[in-house]
């Protein structure tokens, strides 16, 4: 590319370009450094806010300060203890107690997804949460069709709910069915306007949304014949809004508290080393945990060891053959080499 001027030519690269400036030549930046990702980022973005930075630092230190969150987490704001919430969750730190100290009653969404939360922990957060619209329980071994219950008759504006992802989770999801069908066998009223949805429901009739990846064929053709209300793992729309437009909370393949942990450093839950569970008694020794140049120096030890035995036999005999060597070298040699043989005869006999 060429710039031209009234007196010359000047060459500009693209490899030169002062980009800050837009004026010609002055400190060589590659452009491929602006074009990548994290260039790119970085541009739309700008730096992470402060408050990212302090929560990337509690995040990483999260297991020192779960004995005392009960106590400290009453000044925290509502999106601050969600998102300790979700870093809690990355690191699989989340279980009853400290989504219990955390749980706020302005929270309209709560995943505590793959993590040890049971049915106790989750009637408990429902009972203080009563405005939550979305949840997220799948991968949940200790939530069952209980918790559930729990969760639908205290929180009546419930109309996102995400399950299933593992065995237990797809149990607790068709146990759950129930909850969301209209009991239509013992009400009064001559027309539809007349019925309150108290008598014909259990609670969970404000349910609109159900991400269920996996949901086996019955189910979905019971939803589809008895609860037709309940659009079942929606999809994104790609034409103008509707109102029968999925939110984002009801897309699979969007985490449900991301928002709120968007601006913290990912190396915050990826921190090699912790603990998982404060409460055991030992660390994991699985080498999958271990960092790389850790399974470098136990793999250099291991070789080592297992060629000590074959090291040690070649050095003798190297030394074998180099006593046989100097021996052969000279008549003087060899006749030190007899005399020794004839002395230790000699005390033998």
């Amino acid at each position: 590319m060429e710039i031209r001027n009234s007196e010359r030519k000047l060459p500009i690269s693209l490899e030169n370009l002062d980009l800050n400036t837009n004026r010609g030549p002055k400190k060589k930046i590659p452009i491929s450094a602006y074009l990548s990702s994290s260039g790119i980022s970085a541009f739309k973005s700008g730096p992470p806010s402060l408050v990212s930075l302090c929560l990337g630092v509690v995040g990483r230190h999260l297991e020192e300060i779960i004995p005392c969150l009960a106590d400290i987490s009453v000044i925290f704001p509502a999106d601050i203890k969600m998102s300790i919430a979700a870093i809690a969750k990355r690191r699989k730190l989340l279980d009853d107690d400290l989504i219990i100290s955390l749980a706020d009653s302005s929270w309209e969404i709560l995943d505590v997804s793959g993590s040890d939360v049971s049915n106790s922990g989750l009637a408990k957060v429902a009972e203080i949460c009563k405005s939550l619209r979305a949840v997220d329980i799948s991968r949940c071994n200790k939530i069952t069709s209980m918790g559930v219950s729990e969760l639908v008759q205290h929180c009546r504006s419930l109309e996102t709910l995400r399950c299933g992802g593992c065995p237990s989770s797809e149990s607790t999801a068709r146990r759950s069915l129930s909850m969301f069908k209209p009991n239509l066998s013992n009400v009064e009223g001559e027309t539809w306007e007349e019925l309150d949805t108290t008598e014909i429901g259990h609670g969970g009739q404000s349910l609109r949304w159900l991400v269920w990846p996996r949901i086996d064929k019955a189910s979905l053709e019971m939803l589809s014949m008895e609860c037709p209300r309940i659009v079942v793992n929606p999809k994104p729309s790609l034409l103008t809004y509707s109102l029968n437009e999925a939110p984002r909370e009801a897309l699979p393949d969007v985490a449900l508290d991301e928002p709120f942990v968007k601006d913290i450093d990912p190396e915050t839950w990826v921190v090699r080393g912790f603990v998982q569970n404060p409460t055991s008694a030992s660390l994991s020794l699985n080498s999958n945990e271990l960092p790389i140049a850790e399974k470098f120096r136990l793999a250099f030890a291991e070789r080592d060891a297992r060629l000590a035995p074959k090291r040690a036999k070649n050095a003798r005999q190297h030394q074998r053959r180099a006593e046989r060597n100097w021996m052969m070298s000279s008549d003087e040699a060899k006749a030190m080499v007899f005399a020794s043989k004839a002395t230790r005869s000699l005390h033998k006999s």
